[in-house]
């Protein structure tokens, strides 16, 4: 009987020090990965745009933190200067050129479009947040409508009883672009980034924890 109660007391405490671990882990890990990337993309700008103002500015009156800096107020000048007329023009001019090579094409237009997808100035009517029904009954999909209108692109992607719907793989960064009938997704009231959170994690929202966390207290 002693050793019985001696065996539940050490597993009570092996418990206790495993769910004590995984939370100061989950408490820990994102802001370390999170400094840790931002420690990352600091130290590449440093090294690149310092190099390249090295070339310009004597040794002696270069100041760790310079490139950096200047990295900054580049992106703020391109930024201001975008708000131009002739800089729209000259943008515009320059998209046409790299459009017309194979590669670059390809390259620049995912990268312009996935920044554009983030970009909550340029969400409209058309990205938001769906589930997508399937099946009887219904299996649900989170998703996002990325396109409701197929003028532009060739006969046979979609119609307009048909939606574009993006659906993000859990843990990975990938995903599915499915055409779907509008009769099939129903609308959630989410918010963009809180709807790739709840996908990429599988369903597990630091919300979902905290309540698992005071159904085992109870």
């Amino acid at each position: 009987m002693a050793a019985e109660k001696t065996g539940n007391v050490w597993s009570r405490i092996v418990r206790f020090i495993y769910r004590t671990s995984l939370r100061g882990l989950a408490g820990i890990l994102p802001l370390a990965l999170t400094i840790y990337l931002i420690v990352w993309l600091a130290k590449s700008a440093e090294s690149a745009i310092g190099t390249l103002v090295r070339t310009f500015l004597p040794e002696k009156w270069y100041v760790p933190g310079m490139g950096l800096a200047v990295g900054f107020g580049l992106v703020l000048v391109v930024g201001m200067l975008l708000r131009t007329w002739l800089a729209q023009k000259i943008q515009n001019a320059l998209e046409a050129l790299v459009k017309r090579i194979p590669l670059l094409r390809d390259l620049y237009g995912g990268l312009k479009d996935l920044l554009g997808f983030f970009d909550k100035s340029k969400l409209g009517q058309a990205q938001r947040v769906v589930v997508v029904k399937f099946g009887d009954p219904p299996v649900r999909l989170v998703g996002l409508v990325t396109r409701d209108e197929f003028s532009d692109v060739p006969k046979g992607i979609g119609d307009e009883d048909t939606v574009a719907v993006y659906l993000q793989m859990s843990y990975q960064l990938g995903g599915y672009t499915l055409m779907v009938p509008r009769s099939m997704i129903e609308q959630i009231d989410m918010p963009v980034d809180e709807a790739f959170r709840f996908v990429l994690t599988a369903g597990v929202s630091e919300s979902q924890g905290e309540s698992d966390e005071e159904s085992e207290s109870t």
